[in-house]
């Protein structure tokens, strides 16, 4: 294998592994008979509003995220702990998500009933495939330099484009509940 070749295969693996979680999530999701029902947390009132303030918790780690990362590629100045910060804010920002994507796809599936949930069900998928090959990508050498900003951007994406059509429309559609 040339050196390009292997260059190449750095990231084209991880990028088809992430390729193939989203189809499988979505395959998943949409074989699955959706159960209706699935965690809730107490103090919430609804398992909607459970999920809209978890992602509301990732949405808002995901804003650290992005800036920690600028400050780790020198685009803004920062402390010297910025990449535990950076670690450790994306590592809080997917466990708050464990729990809505297993609500979603267990309770919920792969919907396309109106374009606002078709998007939103499309977007799950991309994000915990762009997920997986972000964390693919960290793993390996010689990984191209733009790489990892391509599925840290795609991550962030994701996730901002899931917080606006599940959070920000249970908000401004229900109300600011807990």
């Amino acid at each position: 294998m040339t050196t390009i070749d292997r260059k190449t295969a750095t990231v084209v693996v991880p990028f088809a592994i992430g390729a193939a979680v989203s189809v499988a999530l979505g395959v998943y999701g949409g074989l699955h008979q959706p159960q209706g029902y699935s965690i809730n947390i107490a103090g919430f009132s609804s398992t909607q509003a459970v999920k809209s303030w978890l992602a509301t918790v990732a949405f808002v780690l995901a804003l650290v995220q992005l800036t920690s990362a600028l400050m780790v590629y020198g685009k803004i100045r920062g402390p010297k702990w910025v990449g535990v910060l950076h670690r450790w804010s994306g590592r809080l920002a997917v466990l708050a998500t464990v729990p809505v994507v297993v609500h979603c796809l267990y309770a919920l599936g792969f919907d396309p009933s109106s374009p606002r949930v078709l998007a939103h069900s499309l977007l799950g998928c991309f994000f915990f495939g762009a997920f997986t090959a972000k964390m693919l990508v960290l793993t390996r050498k010689g990984v191209p330099g733009w790489a990892l900003p391509l599925v840290g951007g795609a991550v962030f994406t994701g996730l901002v484009a899931l917080w606006l059509t599940s959070s920000l429309w249970f908000f401004t559609t229900v109300g600011v509940k807990f």
